[in-house]
């Protein structure tokens, strides 16, 4: 007998909020590990089990003890809001509770984004994705998870093809366009530059980086990326060790991660690079809390040994404006032969994209993409779901997509790699 398709979404939830891993969640509703994997898995597997109704109860029974819970069945669910209006600009604005219920809502939204269920919540709807700076992934990520909720998108890509070529100021542009759409998501290459665009406007703004800044959506999905494989493996956020190598000067996506990372307890960062490209000094100073230890080093082997997660990103070279860039040799090159020698079987690889895959970068070494480690790509595809989220709380349709998802009609793709690994939580 199949799985119900709503108990993944409740198991996951209940898993996230009470901290637990799987093991422990098991010892704490009274099941078994085989139990508890075979409800966990799509309803589609055939070693797919339906939960007892009885679980399903103590579960919720469970859950409706902790304060998110409690707040959102009261009517009062966290929000992403930025100054009374419905924006995300900075994980400054979000704390634990926020990132649970929009995680919750991402969980609800994995059918959706993996083509076997659809919703119309959004029907009507029009985003402006405005993008000033070169992207593939974010831009067609969020074009895709707003289409994906009933909406549609319109672009704009570069300056030369965007009215502010012509002079136009933030303020205008951010008012006109806002005349024409419901949302807009923006990146901009100057830090502090999309706050501007959502200071002109009351409608719902995403930033999707700002220079050296922030991208607080990326930070998202990649802390539900680690979510979801430290499920899989047992482990626990509180306490984990991260390693971040490469350029963590301009890395926005470091800055960001880091910051959303720091709100849980007793972590263990690494920050692995040249002197040319550490860390922010104030970014550290935020991070010492919590009991957090912060190592600095520019010795790569020293820095990832054992690491739980080695998060790797690419020199930023757009940033740079006459700097050199010195320090960074051949020897910060994340490839199989340093993942062998200093990494754990269960850690993780992850990388932001694009990695530069050209002989001297120096980046993620494409001779890693048949390892299991690497969770590059569902680290991507988890950016649909957890955008998707994203739009439904800044729009407030989250409440509506449970009786607004109906069967995809279409042939369902596969869209796992040829080179990716494939486990149970992510057929």
């Amino acid at each position: 007998m199949h799985a119900q398709p709503d108990q993944q979404t409740l198991l996951r939830n209940a898993m996230r909020t009470l901290n637990l891993t799987r093991d422990g969640f098991c010892q704490r509703i009274g099941v078994t590990r085989r139990a508890l994997d075979g409800w966990l898995l799509p309803s589609e597997s055939s070693e797919a089990r339906t939960m007892p109704e009885v679980v399903g109860r103590y579960v919720a029974e469970i859950l409706a003890g902790m304060p998110a819970q409690a707040a959102r069945a009261a009517g009062k669910a966290p929000m992403i809001s930025n100054e009374g209006k419905p924006q995300l600009l900075s994980t400054d604005q979000l704390d634990l509770d926020v990132v649970a219920e929009l995680f919750r809502i991402a969980d609800l939204l994995e059918p959706v984004a993996r083509r076997r269920k659809v919703t119309r919540v959004l029907e009507g709807a029009v985003l402006g994705n405005l993008f000033f700076e070169a992207s593939t992934r974010t831009r067609m990520s969020f074009g895709t998870a707003f289409r994906r909720l009933g909406g549609s998108a319109v672009d704009t890509t570069g300056f030369t093809f965007s009215s502010m070529s012509k002079g136009e100021s933030i303020y205008d542009t951010s008012r006109v366009v806002s005349g024409y759409v419901d949302a807009l998501v923006v990146r901009h290459p100057e830090q502090g530059s999309v706050a501007e665009f959502a200071r002109a406007t009351n409608l719902p703004v995403v930033n999707a980086g700002d220079g050296p800044g922030e991208h607080p959506s990326q930070a998202l999905l990649d802390l539900y990326t680690i979510q979801r494989e430290f499920s899989r493996l047992g482990k626990s956020i509180d306490g984990m060790h991260i390693a971040f190598v490469g350029d963590l000067k301009y890395g926005r996506t470091v800055h960001s991660l880091s910051k959303l990372l720091a709100l849980h307890k007793g972590i263990k960062f690494s920050f692995v690079a040249p002197k040319s490209l550490e860390m922010p000094a104030h970014l550290l100073e935020r991070l010492s809390v919590n009991g957090h230890v912060i190592e600095q080093t520019d010795n790569i082997a020293k820095g990832v040994k054992g690491c739980d997660v080695l998060y790797a990103t690419r020199i930023q070279k757009e940033r740079f404006s006459g700097e050199a860039i010195e320090g960074y040799t051949p020897d910060f090159q994340i490839n199989a032969a340093l993942a062998d020698a200093a990494l754990k079987p269960d850690s993780l690889i992850m990388h932001p994209l694009p990695r530069d895959s050209r002989a001297d970068a120096n980046d993620l070494s494409t001779d890693l993409n048949r390892d299991p480690r690497l969770a590059i790509f569902r680290q991507t595809d988890n950016g649909i779901p957890v955008r998707m989220a994203i739009f439904a709380m800044l729009l407030g349709v989250a409440d509506q997509i449970p009786h607004d998802l109906r069967d995809a009609t279409w042939r369902t793709p596969w869209p796992v790699g040829v080179d990716d690994a494939v486990f149970e939580d992510f057929e």
